[in-house]
């Protein structure tokens, strides 16, 4: 919420804020933000979603089902896309997976609507108020680069120099290898770029647009019951249709990542 009585700023809630300082590195403040917290809650719920998902029944229960159920499924996609060797990449890509899936589903969370009750303690409001890390470029970037890391250690690793020829269509002239090369080299580079970046717009474009639309219902709500009428009710209505939406996109979004790793790691095995 922005200073200004009525108005709503909807980049305010990808602002990245300190809620507890730590040390100082050179000058510069490092502190345990808000950013940080909500990591840990992800890795905490998906720490108990597995533990409760394990107990390797004789007969299932929905909970052994569905970890069983994500499993499968990631292990499917990596047997699809690579082969009898995805198989050794599944710890990597599931936890990818499922550390997207559950970043993106809990910054859906309404819990913000708990906030007055901190208004006392600021700080409390800070962690009340679930952030999704997720539309952080820098936070993306970083699970991106780890990606296009292993594609690099595995495909120098198993091919060596070799590995090169990935961007070099197999029967190319020589004449267009010399044109080839730079751009599929660079394009490769551009990988992790896009893979990041895919991932970060589609977070918070969907933030800001449900952002938008909550301001439309608390302003047109306080200007009158004519206007909360005729702009806040089907702005609610809108509400909760995009909200669905974004449980859908965040599904996708984790699943497109996971995919498009598995597909990069394909190069770096087979040099296709």
């Amino acid at each position: 919420m922005a200073a200004d009585p009525g108005k709503i700023d909807p980049m305010h809630q990808f602002e990245v804020q300190t809620i507890a300082p730590l040390f100082e590195v050179g000058g510069v403040p490092i502190g345990f933000t808000n950013s940080a917290f909500w990591m840990l809650v992800t890795l905490a719920v998906l720490w108990l979603f597995m533990l409760g998902g394990m107990k390797r029944q004789m007969v299932p229960g929905r909970w052994q089902m569905a970890v069983e159920g994500f499993t499968g499924f990631i292990d499917g996609m990596l047997r699809d896309n690579i082969g009898k060797d995805g198989r050794k990449y599944l710890p990597y890509v599931f936890s990818l997976f499922m550390f997207i899936l559950f970043a993106n589903l809990i910054g859906l969370l309404p819990l913000g609507l708990f906030a007055p009750v901190a208004k006392y303690v600021p700080e409390l409001g800070l962690v009340t108020h679930p952030f999704t890390f997720t539309s952080h470029f820098t936070i993306t970037g970083v699970l991106a680069i780890m990606s296009f890391a292993i594609v690099l250690i595995v495909g120098f690793f198993k091919h060596g120099l070799k590995f090169f020829s990935l961007f070099v269509p197999h029967g190319t002239p020589l004449v267009m290898k010399i044109i080839i090369f730079p751009i599929e080299l660079v394009s490769f580079l551009f990988r992790p770029f896009s893979l990041g970046l895919r991932l970060f717009v589609a977070m918070i474009a969907g933030h800001i647009l449900l952002k938008v639309l909550a301001g439309f219902v608390i302003n047109s709500s306080n200007a009158g019951a004519l206007w909360g009428g005729v702009v806040g009710i089907p702005s609610f209505a809108l509400m909760v249709g995009v909200s669905a939406l974004e449980i859908l996109v965040a599904g996708i979004q984790a699943y497109v990542f996971a995919l498009l790793t598995s597909l990069y790691i394909n190069d770096a095995e087979h040099l296709h």
